[in-house]
């Protein structure tokens, strides 16, 4: 049985422990703002998705159901390789009707997903399954930490992050979330959606 003087000791460790809490570098995600390019459309094409392209009143342009392939591109009549990996629905069909203006006059092109891959994440620290975990498409940090099995007891209500990679930037984006706020569906934490790629991390 431990002495009254050590629980002592060890509470005030606890105490200054977590009054000593640095987070470091991070942007709250209320202040997180997206690259224009993913702020037009919520879902970025990844490879492996089955996506339609339509060129209105064009049927013999159009390519309903085309696989993304593993290199990120999908082939179109006339057009070829096509980039479409990374790009917002929206965005490709923009693509499609710029290099069409050789060849029809004034396209007009809709993309459309019509199966999307799963969304994967890692997620680690404090959370009682962590690892590899693939989420449906549109899925934010609570389904990712109920994935996980839930928070452990040390876990901070304030100490979770997402960092994810943005074109440009050297260093992951270090965007930190409040469990309340989050669990009261406040904020841009409510509409916050996870990419293939993020890392979750829960201090």
């Amino acid at each position: 049985m431990k002495s009254p003087a050590l629980l002592w000791i060890l509470l005030t460790g606890l105490v200054l422990g977590s009054a000593c809490y640095r987070p470091g570098r991070f942007v709250w995600v209320d202040d997180y703002r997206e690259p224009q390019a993913q702020q037009d459309d919520n879902y970025l094409i990844r490879r492996g998705d089955i996506i339609t392209v339509n060129v209105w009143n064009q049927g013999q342009l159009s390519s309903p159901r085309l696989r993304v392939r593993d290199d990120g591109r999908i082939s179109l009549p006339l057009l070829n390789d096509v980039d479409a990996a990374g790009q917002t629905p929206a965005a490709l069909a923009r693509a499609v009707e710029q290099r069409l203006k050789d060849l029809v006059a004034n396209p007009v092109v809709t993309v459309v997903v019509d199966e999307a891959q799963p969304v994967k994440v890692s997620v680690l620290g404090e959370v009682r399954n962590p690892g590899n975990k693939q989420l449906v498409p549109g899925a934010g940090l609570l389904q990712a930490v109920s994935e996980a099995g839930g928070f452990t007891d040390y876990a901070r209500d304030d100490g979770l992050y997402v960092l994810r990679r943005e074109p440009g930037y050297p260093a992951p984006v270090r965007i930190r979330f409040n469990w309340e706020l989050l669990s009261r569906n406040e904020g841009n934490a409510a509409t916050f959606r996870l990419r293939t790629g993020d890392v979750v991390v829960v201090e």
